[in-house]
């Protein structure tokens, strides 16, 4: 399949550019099992890699210049030159791709310029990170033709920052570090202070269960406001309590701590979730390497009630799905990734799927909303040069 894939993709890049490409790049979109919010508190994470990958088609250019194409924007080529970008100049599609060749020049690797072609079967605006996907896969591909010798977690920290500044969204570097480091059949366990990771097995198939993605179908826009006022919000929290960041309010100290927040609800709600999610990651972990996979089921539940809640970032349409799963015998569910829609993942009992997403979808009809997408999440393989 990936070859197919990378033939075809080098086949456009030839159509657009006059020569085939130098080399055919993939990055995987993510599924946050448990973790949400806590990456920009300095916290832990645990994500798996998605088979939904962005991929690249690339050559290096020497005269400045960056020519990008996208198979699934309508428009042709678009030409920048490599000196001239700066943040805030580009609100389209190309500040993802030109935000991370702005990072990488600012960082001081010499990139002269490239001709891009990219496609992505990542879901957009479905809270599964298609936007990392595509800056890491741009990012994977210089790093290669240009000899830069940086390693995966270095990527993702200049990916990070294309998005941060460039961009302008107040992304954490789980979404980047899961899309350039994650590896197949198993999830992440990444502490977002230091970057340190342990592969978790995975293998959800051989204890006859599975995971779920419903997608709702309805979009999110993480860059425009309320991701921003959360974070601001931790901030918060950290600035009043004297920590560097909400990883450092301990488990069993989370009670003291709101007491010192005194009567601000709204900062009380959002430390609240970030210490409580932070010990579900680790419970999470401490389940799986004991081989109860079962027994996170539970576990994800919580950590949903506590983004709806707390976080307050879900919406009707992902508590939807949330309560049908759960009534109709799903061993856990919650929302994954940013927020305000996007998507949540169903774990199940393998038989049970059949069911599950067959009510999931009735429950939307009655409802008169839009029929969501649902497909199997499958632990997949991180950032890797197809050709």
């Amino acid at each position: 399949m990936s070859e197919a894939v990378a033939g075809a993709v080098a086949e456009r890049f030839a159509e657009l550019y006059g020569a085939g490409p130098e080399g055919v790049w993939a990055a995987p979109g993510r599924v946050n099992l448990i973790g949400e919010h806590t990456d920009y508190n300095d916290g832990f994470v645990m994500p798996f890699a998605l088979p939904h990958t962005a991929v690249a088609a690339v050559s290096r250019r020497e005269d400045g210049l960056l020519r990008l194409h996208s198979a699934d924007v309508e428009g042709g080529v678009s030409e920048l030159r490599v000196a001239d970008l700066a943040p805030g100049t580009d609100r389209g599609w190309t500040a993802y791709p030109a935000g991370v060749v702005w990072a990488l020049r600012e960082a001081g690797h010499e990139v002269t310029g490239a001709d891009i072609h990219l496609a992505s079967t990542v879901p957009a605006g479905a809270g599964l990170s298609s936007s990392a996907a595509l800056e890491v896969v741009v990012a994977l591909a210089l790093n290669d033709l240009y000899g830069l010798g940086l390693r995966g977690w270095q990527l993702a920290r200049l990916c990070q920052r294309a998005e941060n500044v460039y961009v302008g969204a107040p992304v954490g570097i789980m979404d980047q570090t899961a899309a350039a480091c994650c590896e197949a059949g198993h999830a992440l366990f990444l502490d977002t202070r230091d970057l340190s990771q342990r592969q978790i097995p995975f293998d959800l198939a051989a204890e006859g269960m599975r995971l779920l993605v419903v997608d709702t179908q309805v979009k999110h826009a993480h860059s425009e406001g309320e991701y921003g006022k959360r974070r601001a919000g931790c901030e918060k929290g950290a600035a009043l309590l004297g920590v560097d960041a909400l990883r450092d309010v301990p488990y069993d100290g989370l009670e003291a701590a709101l007491e010192r927040l005194g009567d601000d609800e709204e900062v009380r709600r959002l430390v609240r979730h970030v210490v409580t999610e932070d010990e579900r990651v680790e419970r999470v972990v401490s389940l799986l390497e004991s081989g109860r996979t079962g027994e996170i089921g539970p576990v994800l539940t919580e950590g949903h009630a506590s983004l709806r809640d707390d976080f307050r970032i879900s919406c009707p349409e992902l508590d939807l799905v949330v309560d049908t799963a759960l009534a109709e015998g799903a061993l856990g569910a919650r929302m994954t990734g940013g927020g305000f829609g996007g998507s949540a993942i169903v774990l199940a009992r393998a038989a049970d799927v059949e069911t599950l997403t067959k009510a999931v979808q009735e429950a939307f009809a009655r409802a008169g909303l839009t029929a969501p997408r649902v497909f199997e999440a499958v632990p997949s393989a991180g950032a890797r040069r197809l050709a």
